[in-house]
């Protein structure tokens, strides 16, 4: 007997600020990826979809994203932003 099916699996891929096309609220969004799997002895093999989708924290509604639009909003969020976390310090002791 061969057991086969499908197991889906959700990855946070980042948390981004985003005004919401519901309620128009600016409020974070989590961006999502969706994948189901084909199964094969409840072990995973290989992906048969992928969806990737923004949830507003704020009212909860989800939009549905194409590849191409999640991965630009991923490299957006994952960019550096130009200023430093931590300014650098002179460690160097100079007495004068």
């Amino acid at each position: 007997m061969i057991i086969f099916g499908t197991r889906g699996y959700v990855y946070q891929l980042a948390m981004l600020t985003l005004v919401c096309g519901g309620c128009g609220n600016p409020s974070a969004h989590a961006l999502r990826k969706y994948v189901t799997k084909f199964t094969l002895f409840f072990v995973p093999l290989f992906p048969i979809s992928t969806k990737y989708r923004t949830q507003c924290t704020f009212c909860g509604i989800q939009h549905q994203l194409p590849k191409e639009q999640a991965e630009g909003m991923l490299a957006t969020a994952s960019a550096p932003q130009g200023h430093p976390a931590q300014q650098p310090h002179d460690h160097q002791g100079h007495q004068g």
